[in-house]
């Protein structure tokens, strides 16, 4: 029962991790200190797409999951979860590029927060 929680467990902040990369540039319009964690969040993603780098989270739940008496991840979290899920994997290159996009407008708007109180 452990095993399983702590997989749940790992999943749910493996969400809460990707949503962060998306959308935590958002953040740092009101709390400007999130930036750097968010960049090295958004950093991270980028290299784990970028080099095909397995995520810590991924191992932890996978092992869990077995440890659980439950089949492991067939494949990694994106690819078990989002892809195929949330959009279909024909899109997965346009759903990075909307994601770039994303963390890119949420940057500008930090940068033009930043200059109008300065």
């Amino acid at each position: 029962m452990g095993y399983r929680v702590l997989a749940e467990a790992t999943m749910v902040v493996h969400f809460l991790f990707v949503a962060f990369v998306v959308l935590g540039g958002f953040l740092a319009w009101r709390w400007p200190a999130v930036l750097w964690l968010h960049l090295a969040a958004a950093a991270w993603g980028l290299c784990i797409v970028v080099f095909t780098l397995n995520c810590p989270l991924t191992w932890v739940e996978d092992w869990a999951r077995e440890r659980a008496g439950q089949s492991g991840l067939a494949r990694g979290f994106i690819d078990t979860y989002l892809t195929g899920v949330m959009y279909p994997e024909r899109y997965l290159n346009e759903v990075r590029l909307l994601i770039a996009v994303v963390v890119a407008v949420s940057y500008a708007g930090v940068v033009i927060r930043w200059r109008r109180r300065g």
